[in-house]
This record gives structure tokens, sequence and C-alpha cells, in this order.
């Protein structure tokens, strides 16, 4: 079975900086796009940052010129660098990524989701 595992986030002032990461565990055939979702209480889940199967990186707006991405050579493991953090920015942060499982039968890729980290920035 395939599974995403965070690690990272917790608490930061205002202008701080946090770091998530986020590895692949399991068997995979191949991985394309991944990145990071967020969701802050009563609003709906939004993309912060995507790395593509095609080495296309996109950015929120909110979080474009603050936040960086970076994906290791072997494309399971993603990263994200939160600098001059904001209150907004607190959330609940999401790795996702989309992966054809080894051994699948349809190759079709699927969605998969990690196990979410707390990121608050409060002074």
């Amino acid at each position: 079975q395939v599974h995403l595992v965070q690690s990272g986030g917790g608490l930061a002032p205002p202008g701080g900086s946090l770091r998530l990461s986020c590895s692949s565990i399991g068997r995979v055939f191949r991985i394309d796009g991944m990145g990071w979702y967020r969701q802050a209480p009563g609003k709906q889940r939004e993309l912060v940052a995507m790395h593509t199967g095609r080495s296309t990186i996109n950015y929120g707006d909110s979080v474009k010129g603050r936040f960086s991405i970076s994906r290791d050579i072997a494309g399971s493991t993603t990263t994200l660098q939160m600098n001059n953090l904001e209150p907004e920015d607190t959330a609940v942060y999401y790795c996702y990524a989309q992966i054809i499982p080894t051994g699948s039968r349809s190759m079709n890729v699927e969605d998969y989701w990690g196990q979410g980290t707390q990121v608050t920035v409060s002074s």
C-alpha cells in the first residue's frame, strides 16, 4: 500500500519560517504531480504549491514570493519552505500526490493525501 507521510510544521511568529516535508512510502510505478494544499477553519481546501510531473511549478496567489516547493531527484519527496509567514497562513497543510501504484491493473493515476499537519502563525 502507498502512503504519504508528512513532517515539519508547528508554530511560528509572523515573519518567521517553517518547513514541511512529505515522502511517499510503498511501491510505486510512477509519481506525477506532488505538492501541497491547505485548509483553514471554515474555508475550502486551496492549492498552496504543486510540482507537476513535467517539472512545472504552480503556486497559489497568496503564497507567491514567500513559499518555495522542491522535489528530490527520485521524485518521491517534496519539501515546502515557508518564509515571511503571515497569520493568514494558519491552516492544516496536506501533502498531495498523483501516483500509479506498482501492480495497478488500470494504470490510472490515483490521488493520495497525507495525514495533514497544523501550521500556526501567531505572536
